[in-house]
């Protein structure tokens, strides 16, 4: 029996053997890749799709006059609106300038346009009666026309023209 006793003790430790064999450093970390290339490729779930940016609401072309523009000044959150030579434009993206606080605050809800010839913020380059005629810029030199076109020009590259500016008794022109 002494034979018996050491083939299975010889056998055992040859099983032992084997079986740390199999659990060497290098074995263990090709395991791993293994488990992780399945994960990633076959249980993983996908990541859901990219969200797209919210489409901002669709403006329709409208005729305003200056009474009918006056409240797009930002003021409650409300889009800011400015006019240029008949045009307006929604410069709402450009709140911070144009908006409640901003350096351009008092031409929000108005016609800008001589304000923005003769490089003045003031009140006075307002028109002040908002049911009468619309600045005709009568007295503006070429300098002041020029610096007018270029801005004119900025506007047209960064904002949406939503309506033209005519004086009250026009609108249905």
């Amino acid at each position: 029996m002494d034979y018996v006793q050491q083939r299975v003790a010889q056998m055992a430790s040859q099983t032992d053997t084997s079986s740390s064999a199999l659990l060497t450093p290098l074995n263990a970390i090709l395991l791993s890749l293994l488990a992780y290339t399945a994960y990633a490729f076959l249980l993983r779930p996908a990541p859901p799709p990219p969200s797209l940016p919210a489409e901002e609401p669709a403006v329709v072309f409208r005729t305003f006059t200056p009474r009918t523009l006056l409240p797009y000044n930002g003021a409650d959150g409300s889009p800011v609106y400015l006019a240029v030579r008949g045009r307006v434009f929604d410069v709402s993206r450009g709140r911070n300038f144009y908006g409640p606080g901003g350096p351009y605050e008092n031409f929000a809800g108005r016609d800008a346009s001589r304000g923005l010839a003769c490089g003045s913020f003031d009140e006075e380059m307002l028109t002040k009666d908002l049911d009468g005629a619309l600045d005709s810029l009568e007295g503006l030199e070429a300098s002041e026309l020029e610096a007018l076109r270029g801005w004119e020009e900025r506007f047209e590259e960064k904002y949406l023209v939503v309506g033209r500016l005519v004086a009250v008794g026009e609108e249905e022109k």
